[in-house]
C-alpha cells in the first residue's frame, strides 16, 4: 500500500485485475485511481462494482474524504431476529442489508438480544453471513408458553412464541403448582447453554388453555401489554370531575351554539372527535373538535408517565386495553352529545377546490348535538332511507355537505397523488365466551370516507402550521419507498405492459397512484396491488417532518386522537402551551430534550401494538376453521413463497397451501416473477390468481390453517 502508480499498461492492467480479484493494491479515490489509470469508461463502471462490493462485504473502507483504504477488522453489533426456523438475521443500525446467521452460528441468542457478531466468508442470497460471538444484552427474561409435566415431577415450559426455539426446564420446586396444559408466563433463571436447556421459575399461571379468554390473555402477557392501572393512578383518576367546570371553560373560545356531530362505529366508547360543516357560497368551514386530554393529563404525573409508556390503546378483538382508564377516556374525555366538553379545534375555511384557505386553532369549549353512528349517516347519505332522514331531518343539510366537501377533498388528494390502498380489514363477531361465530371484511361506507377526510385534513393543516412555527413537535412521517423494491417492481410490472417514472432512484407517489389507477379491475389487480404495499416503509413518529410519502404530502402529524395515541396527547401540550404565550426558550429546550425518545417509544409502542392485534386476530381465525376442515372455498392467492401458496378467502381469513402439497408436478418459487412453476408442465400459480381450496387442517399453537387445492382434495 502506499506505492506510486505509473501510467504504464503493464501496472494498468496489472492493478485492474489485483481489484477484479477483490484485492486492494493502493488507498486512493476511486475517480482519481479511473483517471490516472486513463481505463475506459465500461472499466471503470466494473471497478466502481467491485468497490462498492467490497465496501459491503467490509473488506475496505472509506473515508470521509473519499480514500479506499483496507478496512480495519471490527466485531459488529445488532439485535438478533430469531425464526421458527433456526436460522436469523442481524439487524445493524446504518447498514441496508440484515447479516444472515445459519443456525450452526446462532450460538445460543435468543429473538431480540443484542449481539456482537462477526463477519464470515459466504452469502445467503444477497445477504452477508456473519457469527454470533456473544450476546451483549438479553432482550427477554420471562416468556408465555404452556406446561408440560413430566412423570419425574419436573415440567417444562414450551414458549408461545415460535421464534424461540428452546423449551425453558422447570423443576419441580419452581413450578408454582402448575398441570398439564396451564398456559403459565415463565421467567428464565438461566440461559443454558450447548449441552443445557435454558431453566426457569413460572411467576404466574394464566389459566388452563382450554379455559375462555386464556388465549387471549396469553397473547396479552407474551406482548408485555399493561392491563390494570396502578392504583395510584386510579386514586388520581377518581378526583378528576364528571362535569367540565365554569373555570376550566373560562377564556375558552365558545362554539356550544354551533352544530356539531361524532360519527363513530355503534360500538365506539371513547368519542374523541366532532365535526361541524356550514357553506356560504363556494366556501366551506369545517370544524374539528378534539377532545382537550391534556387538561386532565398533566405533565409528569403519574397518569402521564403511564399513557407515555404505554404509547397507544391496543384494539384486540375480545378486549381493548386502553392508553387512559375508562373515567377519562369513556368520560370526561369523550365528547357525549348534550354535555359540556373542552376541546382543541382546528376550524378551516376551504375554498371550491378543497384548499384551506384560512385557518384557527383553539381551545374550545362545545356541546355535541348527535351522537352519530357510521351505518346510521350511511344510511342518510347513500341509502336515501327514509325512516332515517326523518329521525335526523334536522342535521342532514349538514350531512349532504359534509359529504360533498369530502369528494372535494377525497378528489384534491388524489390529483396529488395520495395512495389508498384497498385492503379489507376485518370485523370479528365473538360469543359470550370468546369464540368467534362470524368473521368477514369490515366495509367502509361514505361516512367513513368522509370521517377520513376530514382527520386527514385537520392532522395536515396542524402540522403544516407547526412546521412554520420552526417549534419542537412530533410529526407523522412516512419515507420514500426502497428503491431497490421499487426498480423490481418496475421490472416485473413491465410483463403487463405497466410503467412507472423513476427518477435519480426515488418515485413520485402519484406514479404509484397512476398504476393502482391502471390496473382497477383487471386480473392482475390484487398482485400488483400487493407487490406495490409491500414496497413500501413502515410510518412512525419523529421530530423532524421529512413527509408523509403514501398521503403525498409535505406536512402530516397525528393530531385527532389523543385519547388512544399519545403522540396526539403530547402535540397537543405543545400547541395549548403556544396559544398561552408559554412556549419561552426553557420549554423549548424541554421539549427539544424529551421529544426524540417520545416519538421513537411511540413507534415502538404501535409496532407492538398492531404485533399483539395481529396475533389475536390469527388465534381467532384458526379458531373458526376448526370446526370447518373438510369445506371448500374460492379465494384469492394472497402470497407465494419458497414453501407454498397463500391463500386469502372472502372474509380475510388467510391459509397456506404447502408446496409439498401441490401435486402433479415438482415446483419451484421463482422470486423475479413472484409464480411457482412446475418443472415438467410449467403450470404455474400467480398471485391473485382464484383459486378453489379445502380447509385441511389447522394448528392453534402455531397459528396456521392448512389448504389443499379442492380438484386436488
Amino acid at each position: 500500500m502506499g506505492e506510486k502508480l505509473s501510467n504504464k499498461k503493464t501496472e494498468k492492467e496489472k492493478l485492474i485485475l489485483d481489484f477484479m480479484g477483490n484485492e486492494l493494491y493502493v488507498p486512493m479515490k476511486e475517480k482519481e485511481l479511473a483517471i490516472m489509470l486513463q481505463v475506459k469508461k465500461k472499466d471503470r463502471e466494473a471497478l466502481k462494482e467491485v468497490l462498492d462490493a467490497l465496501l459491503e462485504q467490509e473488506k475496505i473502507q472509506i473515508s470521509k474524504k473519499g480514500k479506499y483504504s483496507i478496512a480495519e477488522s471490527k466485531n459488529i453489533t445488532g439485535i438478533f431476529a430469531s425464526t421458527q426456523h433456526g436460522f436469523g438475521f442481524i439487524e445493524v443500525e446504518g447498514r441496508e442489508q440484515d447479516l444472515y446467521v445459519s443456525e450452526k452460528e446462532v450460538h445460543g441468542a435468543m429473538h431480540g438480544d443484542t449481539v456482537e457478531a462477526a463477519l464470515i466468508t459466504g452469502r445467503h442470497g444477497k445477504r452477508q453471513e456473519a457469527t454470533i460471538l456473544k450476546v451483549v444484552e438479553r432482550a427477554t427474561n420471562k416468556l408465555v408458553g404452556k406446561y408440560e409435566k413430566t412423570k419425574q415431577n419436573y415440567g417444562f415450559v414450551i414458549p408461545d412464541n415460535q421464534k424461540f426455539l428452546e423449551d425453558i426446564f422447570v423443576p419441580a420446586e419452581a413450578s408454582m403448582g402448575a398441570v398439564d396444559g396451564h398456559k403459565v408466563v415463565v421467567e428464565i433463571t438461566d440461559y443454558g447453554s450447548k449441552r443445557k436447556s435454558p431453566e426457569g421459575k413460572i411467576i404466574e399461571i394464566i389459566g388452563h388453555e382450554n379455559d375462555p379468554g386464556v388465549d387471549i390473555m396469553s397473547i396479552v402477557k407474551n406482548y408485555d401489554l399493561p392491563v390494570e392501572f396502578s392504583d395510584k393512578i386510579m386514586h388520581q383518576v377518581e378526583n378528576v370531575s364528571n362535569e367540565v367546570s365554569e373555570a376550566d371553560m373560562e377564556g375558552r373560545l365558545d362554539l356550544r351554539d354551533v352544530c356539531m356531530v361524532t360519527i363513530d362505529g355503534e360500538d365506539a366508547k371513547d368519542l374523541d372527535d366532532a365535526v361541524s360543516v356550514t357553506k356560504e357560497g363556494n366556501v366551506y368551514h369545517l370544524g374539528v373538535h378534539i377532545a382537550d386530554v391534556t387538561n386532565y393529563v398533566q405533565e409528569k404525573s403519574a397518569l402521564d408517565k403511564e399513557a407515555l409508556e404505554r404509547g397507544t390503546s391496543v384494539y384486540l378483538v375480545d378486549r381493548v386495553i386502553p392508553m387512559l382508564p375508562h373515567k377519562l377516556s369513556n368520560g370526561i374525555c369523550s365528547l357525549n352529545a348534550g354535555e359540556n366538553r373542552l376541546a382543541l379545534s382546528c376550524i378551516m375555511t376551504l375554498d371550491a377546490s378543497g384548499k384551506v384557505i384560512d385557518h384557527k386553532i383553539a381551545e374550545t369549549v362545545i356541546k355535541v348535538d348527535r351522537r352519530m353512528s357510521y351505518t346510521a349517516v350511511n344510511a342518510v347519505l347513500a341509502l336515501h332511507d327514509e325512516e332515517q332522514i326523518k329521525e335526523y331531518e334536522p342535521l342532514v343539510p349538514m350531512f349532504e355537505e359534509m359529504e360533498q366537501l369530502a369528494a372535494i377533498l377525497r378528489e384534491k388528494r388524489k390529483k396529488r397523488g395520495s395512495i389508498d390502498f384497498d385492503f379489507p380489514e376485518t370485523k370479528m363477531i365473538l360469543d359470550q365466551e370468546g369464540h368467534p361465530v362470524e368473521i368477514k371484511p369490515y366495509e367502509r361506507n361514505v361516512a367513513t370516507r368522509m370521517i377520513e377526510e376530514f382527520m386527514l385534513i385537520a392532522n395536515e393543516t396542524v402540522a403544516q402550521d407547526y412546521y412554520w412555527l420552526e417549534l419542537p413537535f412530533v410529526y407523522r412521517c412516512h419515507e420514500n419507498p426502497d428503491p431497490e423494491k421499487i426498480q423490481k417492481l418496475a421490472v416485473f410490472i413491465r410483463n403487463f405492459g405497466y410503467g412507472i417514472k423513476i427518477k435519480d432512484e426515488e418515485i413520485h407517489p402519484k406514479e404509484l397512484q397512476k398504476l393502482l389507477t391502471n390496473i382497477e379491475d383487471t386480473p392482475e389487480e390484487a398482485l400488483i396491488s400487493r407487490l406495490t404495499l409491500r414496497s413500501m416503509k413502515r410510518a412512525k413518529y419523529a421530530t423532524v417532518g421529512t413527509g408523509h410519502f403514501g398521503l403525498a404530502c409535505k406536512y402530516y402529524c397525528h393530531f385527532t386522537s389523543p385519547i388512544r395515541r399519545y403522540p396526539d396527547l403530547q402535540i397537543h401540550r405543545i400547541i395549548k402551551e403556544n396559544l398561552r404565550g408559554r412556549l419561552k426558550e426553557k420549554r423549548i429546550e424541554h421539549y427539544e430534550k424529551i421529544l426524540p425518545e417520545v416519538a421513537k417509544h411511540s413507534s415502538e409502542m404501535e409496532r407492538r401494538a398492531d404485533e399483539a392485534e395481529r396475533e389475536t386476530e390469527k388465534l381467532k381465525k384458526v379458531e373458526y376453521m376448526e370446526s370447518r376442515i373438510g369445506e371448500t372455498y374460492e379465494g384469492v392467492i394472497s402470497g407465494i413463497t419458497s414453501w407454498g401458496i397463500y391463500v386469502e378467502l372472502p372474509n380475510t381469513i388467510e391459509g397456506l397451501v404447502h408446496v409439498s402439497r401441490l401435486t402433479g408436478d415438482y415446483y419451484r418459487y421463482n422470486e423475479n416473477t413472484y409464480e411457482m412453476v412446475g418443472e415438467a408442465t410449467h403450470k404455474t400459480y400467480k398471485l391473485g390468481e382464484k383459486l378453489q381450496v379445502t380447509v385441511n387442517g389447522t394448528d392453534k399453537d402455531n397459528r396456521t390453517i392448512d389448504f389443499i387445492i379442492a380438484e386436488e382434495a
